[in-house]
């Protein structure tokens, strides 16, 4: 597939998959993209997963059509990107790779081959000519791994993005929910810890002129550049993406989901332009982490366990603040038939967090919910929609 006139897609889809990362639930599969960039000389934009070198080398010699690569470039070392390097350069003998410092010592820590006498370890600004076209690398250390990069061919006006601007899914399967959905389930769970080092290089690309963004998992993105970028840019300045409110709640034998649910009516009837209930114990943890950092505000609605929090929640809690939870208003609902200790529990989970705002209202039940649950779910709506 041509994606300008001197940049072929050779990548992969995988419909094998069930865990992308050991955790990611992939319902319809995963992509693992790689791209040839033709011109007097051939640069190879990564590898694909191990089960598909087969297929991936067939489809990079047919793009060649009988030329041999001069270059395969290295922008993420990730096994799902690099493992059929080595089969690459046997195949390719004459050929370079080309990384960063740190992606040949991964190289040689995954694969026992560093590849001296055939490399080219590049910098941030470095630039290899290829005729027409020069790839002009540009470092992102920590978006997500120590060792990536990205580069950009200024002739086609396209980014090679690595992770960035991926997302789940693989590429023949038309998603009704487009790009975003899965995009950012994907960038919450994987590369959110890290919205410094986003921020970084989304201000490296500033000055850019980019028409065409080519990741390492997902589409190929051609319309409206500004708004994958003004999205990563939101998503990595932990920006309110969404006006609403997400309620995340667990519970034992019912009532604390009967006052989570009955908060939501509530909002709803306030006028809140967007509600999303989530049951931890149920629902994908990432999918529910993806809301939370979707919407500016949360509701953690959580029975009392053993003195403290229910399990589940102490893990959606820690999720978040792993991946650099902050800039967001948080209210709770807890349940404790004796000792209620669930909301203190929760909102010490969160102090590491940075610019949380707590409410005023605190919801406790006592086992069950009464009139005065009702009154202080009222009173918890009106602050959130404050």
């Amino acid at each position: 597939m041509d994606i300008t006139s001197g940049i072929r897609y050779i990548g992969v889809d995988d419909h094998d998959i069930d865990l992308f990362e050991g955790q990611y639930a992939v319902e319809h599969g995963m992509a693992y993209n790689s791209y040839v960039v033709i011109d007097e000389k051939i640069a190879v934009m990564d590898s694909v997963e191990a089960r598909f070198g087969d297929a991936w080398l067939a489809k990079l010699e047919a793009a060649l059509e009988g030329r041999a690569p001069d270059y395969i470039i290295i922008h993420h070392m990730e096994p799902d990107h690099s493992a059929n390097i080595t089969r690459f350069m046997e195949k390719y003998p004459a050929a370079v790779a080309v990384g960063t410092a740190k992606a040949f010592q991964l190289l040689e820590q995954f694969y026992g081959e560093g590849y001296a006498d055939r490399r080219l370890a590049v910098k941030d600004g470095d630039t290899l000519p290829l005729g027409e076209r020069e790839l002009a690398f540009v470092t992102a250390p920590m978006v997500h791994w120590p060792e990536v990069m990205m580069t950009y061919v200024a002739r086609d006006r396209a980014l090679f993005s690595a992770d960035a601007f991926g997302k789940f899914g693989a590429n023949d399967y038309d998603d009704p929910e487009g790009w975003a959905c899965e995009a950012r389930r994907y960038y919450f769970g994987i590369v959110g810890k890290y919205g410094a080092q986003v921020q970084a290089v989304l201000k490296k690309l500033a000055g850019k002129d980019i028409a065409v963004i080519c990741p390492l998992h997902g589409p190929v993105l051609t319309d409206d550049i500004g708004y994958y970028l003004d999205t990563y840019n939101t998503w990595s300045s932990y920006g309110v993406e969404t006006d609403g409110v997400a309620i995340c709640y667990t519970s034992v034998y019912g009532h604390t989901k009967q006052a989570a649910l009955a908060l939501a009516e509530k909002l709803r009837a306030l006028g809140c332009p967007k509600v999303a209930v989530s049951d931890l114990a149920r629902d994908d943890l990432h999918e529910c982490q993806e809301d939370a950092f979707r919407y500016g505000k949360l509701v953690l609605a959580s029975t009392t366990y053993d003195a403290g929090v229910f399990p589940i929640m102490q893990n959606f809690i820690t999720h978040l603040a792993e991946h650099n939870y902050q800039n967001r208003t948080v209210g709770f609902i807890e349940n404790g038939s004796w000792a209620p200790a669930a909301a203190k529990t929760m909102k010490a989970l969160l102090e590491g967090c940075k610019n949380i705002a707590f409410t005023d209202t605190t919801v406790t039940l006592r086992s069950a919910a009464d009139a005065g649950t009702d009154a202080a779910l009222d009173a918890l709506a009106k602050e959130l929609m404050a």
